[in-house]
C-alpha cells in the first residue's frame, strides 16, 4: 500500500509539474496583453494663458503640476525619451525638462523625480527642434544659428546650449542630424546644404526649390516639404541625402498648387508621410520616387505618427480619428473621438499617440482625452489646466523596471 501511494504521490506530482511548465510556456509563446497603458509613458502639457507644465502619468492617472517661467511653452521630446524641450519662441528662451525615466536595453531606470533640467538656450526666436541620440539641437530663426548639447550636460548647475554658426542668414529655418553626424540645415526658404557640427559646409545646395517647411529623417534621407520650383506651381518633397545628393519628388497629378507642409516619419514601419490640412496625408516612397495618398481629404486637424512609428493617426474637423497601419497604409479603425471643432476656435484640440492610445488636449474643457485605440468609447478625461494647448508623449513603451 505504501509503494503505491508513494507512486500516485509521485505520478500527481509530475503531472502537476508539466500543467505548471505547459502554462508557462504557453505564458511565454502567447503573453498576455497588460491592460491600460504602459507604465513608463508620459505626457506633458502647457497652457494658453497659465504659467504650468502638466505631467499625466496614464498608468495610474496621476496628475503632477510645475511651474514654468512663461505660457504656452511648445514641447519636444528628445530621442531617448527622457526629456521634453520647452521652446518660448517669444522670449528667445529654451528649457530642458527631466521625467526621471532611463532606458536600459531591456527595462527603465527611476533617476530621481520629475523636475527642470539645469541647462537652458538662449537664441533669438527658437522655433525648430530635432534630437538624435544624446543631442539635442534647436534652430534660432532670429539669427540663422543652431544650438546643440548632449544630455551627459543637462544638469550641470549653469551650462547653456553650444552655439553653431554656420553664416546663414535669419530665417524660419529646420535641421535634421544624420547618422554620420553632420546636419541638414535650410540656408533659406529654398536650399538645404549639410555642414559638421562646428558649422562647416560638407556640401552645398544644388537644388533650388520654394517655401521649405516641416521636415524628417530616418538617419540617411532628410525629407522637407516644398514647393519644387521657384515659381512655386508644383508642390512635393526635397530629399537630401547624408552624402549630399539632392533630388524633389512632386506631388501627385491634379494635386494643384499646393505642398505638403508637414513631414512625418515613422520607425516602426520606416515610412514618411506629407500632411497638410486642406490636402491629407500622403505616403512618400522614397524608392519608387512617388506620393499617394492615404487620405485625400480636405478637412484635415490632426496627423500624427504613434510613439513606435507604426500606426498613422488621423483626426478630421469633425471629430472623427482614423487610425491606419503605416506599413500597409490599410484604414485600421475609425469613429467619432470629439466632438465636431469650430474652425473658427483660435486654439484647437492638438493630439499625440502612444501604439495603445490617442491623447488629446481639448483647450476648451481644460482636459487631456486619453482614448483607446482599440475601443474609442473607451476614454480616461485628465483634469489639468485650464486651456491646454500644447502636448507631448514620451518616456518608454514598457512596464518593465529594474
Amino acid at each position: 500500500m505504501k509503494n503505491k501511494s508513494t507512486l500516485r504521490t509521485l505520478v500527481l506530482s509530475l503531472c502537476a509539474a508539466a500543467f505548471f511548465s505547459s502554462c508557462k510556456i504557453d505564458s511565454e509563446i502567447n503573453p498576455v496583453e497588460v491592460q491600460g497603458e504602459y507604465k513608463h509613458v508620459r505626457v506633458l502639457v502647457t497652457d494658453e494663458t497659465a504659467n504650468t507644465l502638466t505631467q499625466i502619468n496614464p498608468y495610474t492617472a496621476g496628475i503632477s503640476s510645475f511651474n514654468t517661467k512663461f505660457p504656452m511653452g511648445n514641447l519636444y521630446t528628445t530621442a531617448n525619451g527622457r526629456f521634453a524641450a520647452v521652446i518660448y519662441g517669444s522670449q528667445n528662451l529654451t528649457e530642458m525638462f527631466d521625467i526621471g525615466l532611463e532606458w536600459h536595453g531591456d527595462h527603465v531606470d527611476m533617476k530621481g523625480t520629475p523636475k527642470w533640467a539645469a541647462i537652458s538656450a538662449t537664441g533669438s526666436k527658437p522655433s525648430h527642434f530635432k534630437s538624435k541620440g544624446a543631442e539635442s539641437m534647436i534652430f534660432n530663426d532670429g539669427d540663422g544659428t543652431l544650438h546643440i548639447a548632449n544630455e551627459s550636460s543637462f544638469h550641470t548647475p549653469g551650462a547653456q546650449f553650444t552655439t553653431i554658426n554656420a553664416g546663414l542668414a535669419a530665417h524660419h529655418g529646420a535641421m535634421v542630424p544624420f547618422d554620420n553626424g553632420n546636419i541638414a540645415v535650410t540656408e533659406s526658404g529654398s536650399r538645404v546644404r549639410i555642414i559638421n557640427k562646428s558649422g562647416a559646409l560638407v556640401h552645398a545646395s544644388n537644388l533650388e526649390v520654394a517655401r521649405l517647411h516641416g521636415n524628417a529623417t530616418d538617419g540617411v534621407n532628410a525629407v522637407f516639404g516644398a514647393f519644387t520650383t521657384p515659381a512655386q506651381t508644383v508642390g512635393g518633397v526635397l530629399v537630401v541625402n547624408q552624402n549630399g545628393q539632392q533630388r524633389v519628388i512632386a506631388n501627385p497629378d491634379g494635386f494643384g498648387a499646393a505642398r505638403l507642409g508637414t513631414i512625418l516619419y515613422g520607425k516602426g514601419a520606416n515610412k514618411f508621410v506629407g500632411y497638410g490640412a486642406a490636402q491629407g496625408a500622403y505616403l512618400i516612397d522614397l524608392t519608387a520616387n512617388k506620393i499617394t495618398p492615404i487620405y485625400a481629404g480636405n478637412d484635415g486637424l490632426q496627423c500624427k505618427v504613434d510613439y513606435a512609428g507604426n500606426q498613422l493617426l488621423l483626426l478630421t474637423m469633425d471629430g472623427k480619428l482614423r487610425v491606419y497601419n503605416l506599413a500597409t497604409g490599410a484604414l485600421k479603425k475609425e469613429g467619432m473621438a470629439i466632438s465636431p471643432v469650430n474652425a473658427s476656435d483660435a486654439f484647437k484640440p492638438v493630439m499625440e499617440a502612444s501604439s495603445k492610445y490617442a491623447y488629446i488636449a481639448m483647450p476648451s474643457l481644460g482636459e487631456v482625452h486619453q482614448i483607446n485605440l482599440s475601443d474609442f468609447s473607451d476614454v480616461v478625461k485628465h483634469k489639468v489646466s485650464a486651456k491646454p494647448v500644447r502636448l507631448t508623449l514620451l518616456g518608454h513603451e514598457t512596464n518593465e523596471s529594474h
